[in-house]
């Protein structure tokens, strides 16, 4: 079919409108191209050149400053300091025995050292950097970058490192941080890629494990340009990371150095509080060991040295040991009684020295009894009988009550490790725990502080603070964050009535402060500072009935671990409370004469803010007491610096 002239002319026009819009296209692309082609064959024409000389781009993580940690004053408890070391990637070296050889000519690496390393290499991903030696010396240091070129896949590098100047006084509560290993990770099951860089440091115990996620911080990285040797040619860009928080304790940094060196040679605890917002302001457990042993990984003569000596100086004992608290728990039988209107402060008690109950005896401390007792005298002269009688009309489960309103038998929320919650025993509990039922000489043990009752140091400390106050004290151990002060624990009323505390207060005064006082030896001269407190003793071993018969072996005549516990708690002034204190000495014999002197001092030294006036104590411990202060190392606020600024640099 023929077209017609018209048809030829339009179907002419589309082909050409077609042809110039294909060929503006094609001219479009030769551009982009011609554009691209000049911009890598002038402006990047370097950096293809040294691509194409077998230059790579690597991604390194940069590690993130770990946050400070500061006392209350702001003097440093944990810090940094620079770190160098050198690291070897397997990826960018071809012989990676020949390249540590190399090494072994410039810094000391011991064949011991060599075979870690190649275990360490072999395990990790090709591309993860692993160290072959830190905490070099600069002139160390300095070799190894000036041989650079000739080591492939090394790499100098400047990091940091914790390090704990106070030592020995912190290393339970604020613990330590160690490498990351294999069993960290197991744990983890995302695990933050930071964790896999060599030798990064990891929270093992205390603030630093608990406070882990906001002390670590965030990576940055750097991208860097290294050649086919492996070494690094050029840093293309830099993201810094974000370092971790800032922490400010509770805790005073002199109070905690005398504290712990009070408690001497002994395995002991002590824990002072404010009674007024629940700071710790003192956490020591003796002895104590040294945190930095653990940065790098402790070698195992130390680590044989602490686990093998049994003083236990690993087991932080003001939260993590549970003891029978002996007669310090006789404020939470008193106050179940009073409270269930079960007895009346000056009801009078006969104690001939014991008492049968359920066909059995239980003896009190003092074989000829103390004769009539009311409230007050039970806690002055420590009398059991007085306690025994109380837990009969009042019951073990409303003591359990009282004790778990006064912190005992709770678990303090607090970021420390092993945090232990005590046992404040009930029926319920000896049924769910041992399948058997309670007895009524249960009820007996438990009412001073005996049998299944157990608490810790911070657990007494608790108890001492909110009956001082009569509010529901929680301890706090972390004052502030990155300089936001965080809140304050002190809740609700202890919803005990006034007159009730008021009564037990009057004997705790009575303990330390009357003639007949357990503590009298212990009382504080000033009036101004005088304490209220209460004596302990709780039994390690079983007391038989021939063993009575024939004379109870004294304490100094046992071999040092089956001695009784000695215990004390107190709080000052008696007036307006304003520290509370516990102490635990483990196998001391008396809370009198063990654990009371301790807690006076203690809390001597808090309320002066530093060695008290000789005329605080009493005129015939004067010599003792400024005997002992002059052979104490305490440390000198004067020489302790404190950072210019909170800088997470």
């Amino acid at each position: 079919m023929r077209r017609s002239p018209k048809e030829t002319e339009v179907s002419t026009r589309r082909i050409t409108r077609r042809g110039l819009l294909l060929g503006g296209a094609q001219a479009a692309v030769v551009a982009v191209l011609a554009a691209r082609m000049r911009k890598m064959q002038l402006e990047d024409a370097k950096q293809y050149r040294l691509l194409a000389e077998g230059n790579s781009v690597k991604i390194r993580l940069i590690p993130p400053a770990r946050g400070l940690i500061f006392d209350r004053n702001g003097v440093m408890l944990a810090g940094n300091e620079q770190n160098y070391r050198v690291t070897i990637t397997r990826e960018d070296t071809d012989d990676v025995d020949a390249t540590l050889e190399a090494l072994r000519r410039l810094i000391p690496i011991t064949d011991g050292d060599t075979k870690d390393i190649l275990h360490d290499i072999r395990r990790r991903p090709p591309t993860t950097p692993v160290t072959v030696a830190d905490r070099l010396t600069w002139d160390e240091f300095s070799r190894v970058a000036v041989n650079g070129p000739s080591l492939p896949g090394v790499s100098p590098d400047v990091g940091l490192s914790r390090l704990y100047p106070r030592r020995e006084d912190f290393g339970h509560v604020i613990g330590y941080v160690g490498p990351v290993s294999d069993y960290d990770l197991s744990k983890m099951k995302d695990p933050d890629p930071l964790l896999l860089i060599p030798k990064f440091q990891l929270g093992k115990t205390g603030i630093e494990a608990k406070e882990e996620s906001v002390l670590r911080g965030a990576a940055g990285q750097r991208r860097v340009e290294v050649n086919s040797a492996g070494r690094e040619m050029r840093e293309l860009s830099r993201e810094p990371g974000q370092p971790g928080e800032n922490l400010q304790l509770t805790l005073d940094y002199r109070l905690q150095n005398y504290a712990l060196q009070r408690l001497e040679e002994e395995s002991a605890a002590t824990v002072v509080m404010d009674v007024t917002n629940g700071d710790v302001l003192a956490c020591a457990s003796a002895p104590s060991f040294d945190p930095n042993l653990f940065v790098r990984g402790i070698s195992v003569a130390d680590y044989q040295r602490l686990t093998q000596d049994d003083h236990r100086p690993l087991a932080d004992k003001t939260v993590q040991g549970l003891y029978p608290p002996g007669s310090t728990y006789k404020m939470v039988t008193a106050l179940a009684a009073l409270e269930a209107g079960l007895v009346t402060p000056e009801e009078t008690i006969w104690c001939p020295g014991y008492v049968e109950i359920a066909g059995r005896r239980f003896h009190c401390w003092k074989g000829a009894g103390h004769g009539h007792v009311n409230m007050t005298k039970s806690m002055e002269q420590s009398c059991d009988v007085y306690y025994y009688e109380l837990s009969q009309r009042v019951g073990i489960d409303k003591m359990s009550d009282m004790a778990k309103r006064l912190g005992v038998g709770v678990r303090p929320d607090l970021p420390m490790s092993a945090v232990k919650e005590g046992v404040a025993p009930t029926k319920e509990w000896k049924r769910e725990r041992y399948g058997k039922d309670w007895l009524i000489g249960d009820t007996a043990n438990a009412a001073i502080g005996q049998g299944y009752v157990l608490a810790s140091p911070m657990h007494l400390a608790i108890m001492a603070a909110r009956i001082a106050s009569g509010k529901k004290v929680e301890p706090r151990l972390i004052r502030a964050r990155d300089g936001v002060e965080q809140p304050i624990r002190v809740t609700d009323d202890l919803g005990v009535e006034k007159v009730y505390l008021d009564s037990v207060r009057k004997g705790m005064t009575a303990v330390v402060n009357s003639s007949r006082g357990t503590a009298r030896g212990s009382r504080i001269a000033m009036k101004e500072w005088k304490m209220a407190g209460k004596t302990g003793t709780s039994q390690v071993r079983n007391i038989t009935k021939a063993e009575r018969a024939r004379g109870v072996i004294r304490n100094e005549q046992l071999p040092w671990n089956r001695r009784d516990h000695a215990l004390f708690v107190a709080f000052a002034p008696i007036d307006n409370p304003r520290y509370a204190v516990s102490v635990v000495v483990e196998h001391g014999s008396g809370g009198s004469t063990a654990a009371a002197p301790i807690a006076r001092d203690v809390l001597l030294f808090a309320l002066a803010g530093g060695l008290p006036p000789d005329d605080a104590y009493p005129s015939f411990a004067r010599a003792k007491a400024k005997e002992l202060n002059e052979t104490l190392d305490l440390v000198d606020p004067d020489t302790v610096q404190k950072p210019q600024s909170r800088s997470r640099a």
